[in-house]
């Protein structure tokens, strides 16, 4: 029983994402396994940058995985998984920021004794160590982008952050929001012109 257990876990490592999902919903924990690994920078990096707080963001992450597995075996490819996945984090984001919007949202910026920290490098990144002044410039300019993005309406900040962030084409970020690639160019486009705005002498 070892043996095949451990043949299983090795047989996934060349499989592709629609193998590992179909291995994932026959109840093989090693290919599930797979598939989180392939995605949970993405996820965490969406949610972080949607609700500005590590611990929120940390938060819908469990919550988001926790939801795919048991829910694994609902998924009918009749979407990519990565659409699937996406749908699944933005509406508990969604569900979250308006459950929070009673509440007065957290600054993404704190003070601290070296001055103001963005809360986000909170958050372990790979990041080049550069001379002083560039730091400052790069905190500035964190800064001034979470103002912008504060300033934007959830759907503005998801359609933002999966376009500039993760790379995604407005066809895919309509089908995750549920919404027309038209609607999403649209919400990107007044995004994009409250990012101008804030950034401002940095562009």
């Amino acid at each position: 029983m070892h043996t095949g257990s451990s043949r299983i876990a090795g047989s996934t490592l060349g499989m592709d994402e629609a193998e590992l999902i179909r291995a994932a919903q026959a109840g093989d924990h090693d290919a599930f396994e797979r598939l989180v690994r392939q995605y949970d920078q993405n996820v965490l990096r969406l949610a972080m940058n949607l609700l500005r707080s590590p611990e929120d963001a940390y938060d819908i992450y469990q919550e988001a995985f926790l939801r795919v597995f048991r829910n694994i075996n609902s998924f009918r490819f009749d979407c990519s998984f990565h659409t699937w996945l996406y749908r699944i984090v933005t509406n508990l984001c969604l569900d979250h920021l308006r459950k929070k919007k009673v509440r007065r949202t957290e600054s993404a910026v704190v003070e601290t004794p070296d001055g103001p920290m963005d809360r986000l490098d909170s958050v372990p990144e790979m990041r080049a160590d550069g001379d002083p002044q560039r730091t400052l410039l790069s905190r500035e300019l964190r800064g001034r982008i979470s103002e912008a993005l504060s300033g934007m309406t959830a759907r503005e900040r998801m359609v933002f952050e999966m376009r500039h962030y993760q790379g995604m084409r407005l066809r895919a970020i309509g089908d995750v929001l549920g919404t027309t690639e038209e609607a999403a160019k649209n919400c990107l486009f007044r995004a994009t012109q409250k990012m101008r705005s804030a950034l401002g002498d940095f562009v």
